[in-house]
């Protein structure tokens, strides 16, 4: 989804980690800006307005003017970016123009809603298989999410890629019959196991003992019978 956002940015003259380190100073982020056949360009910007943009409803899938001071003024994306795991800034980000004439593929979050029939009424399970389908499309025709009703779903249903709407230009990438979620039984095993838990009873242990004693009364029997057998010849 196209956004109305413009993000300043400045020409880096010169790379590496002091440079960078003096750009933190400054409360900037080093960057790049590439793509467009056009040659790249390293960047700096602003970590907050980044941020505000990762933050958004669309994401990364925003598509914002990126304004370079004395370069240039291009439509762009947040194709990747790194963060530190402590404080959680901006240590870099990579930035792509984009040609709003020409098709994009990205990748849009699946919303699932709706209390599935088969849990409420058969005592399924639900299971969101994946959160996000691939689709080709208009930059400016992507959307922030596609959300998908799962009411209907009973034990053995599913929900597939082909089943979302796709509106626009918006042609799809993932595989036809990716599943999205689907509804399922309880295992087996997990009724047994929730009865044992509920009584308390420790009779399952009891079940091998009986086997064992059981082994023990047939072993003599079946060693009888060859003895008998060699009195008779």
């Amino acid at each position: 989804m196209s956004k109305e956002i413009t993000v300043s940015a400045e020409k880096r003259e010169s790379r590496g980690k002091n440079e960078a380190r003096r750009l933190r100073v400054r409360g900037l982020a080093p960057g790049v800006l590439y793509g467009a056949d056009r040659p790249a360009v390293a960047v700096s910007v602003n970590p907050k307005e980044v941020g505000r943009i990762l933050r958004s409803g669309a994401g990364h899938n925003t598509i914002f003017q990126l304004a370079v001071q004395g370069v240039e003024e291009t439509p762009a994306m947040i194709v990747d970016w790194q963060s530190d795991p402590v404080r959680d800034s901006l240590l870099h980000v990579d930035l792509k123009r984009i040609d709003l004439s020409k098709r994009i593929t990205v990748n849009v979050r699946v919303q699932a809603i709706g209390d599935p029939e088969g849990v409420k009424v058969q005592g399924g399970l639900l299971e969101i298989i994946t959160r996000e389908i691939t689709i080709e499309c208009l930059p400016n025709e992507i959307p922030e999410q596609y959300t998908v009703d799962v009411s209907p779903l009973l034990i053995g249903q599913n929900l597939r890629a082909s089943d979302i709407r796709l509106e626009g230009s918006a042609k799809l990438v993932s595989q036809p019959e990716q599943v999205i979620a689907h509804v399922v039984t309880m295992k087996a095993e997990e009724a047994p196991a929730a009865e044992a838990a509920v009584e308390g009873a420790p009779a399952a242990p009891a079940e091998p003992e009986v086997i064992k004693k059981g082994k023990k009364e047939e072993e003599p029997e079946a060693a009888a019978e060859p003895e008998k057998g060699k009195k008779k010849g």
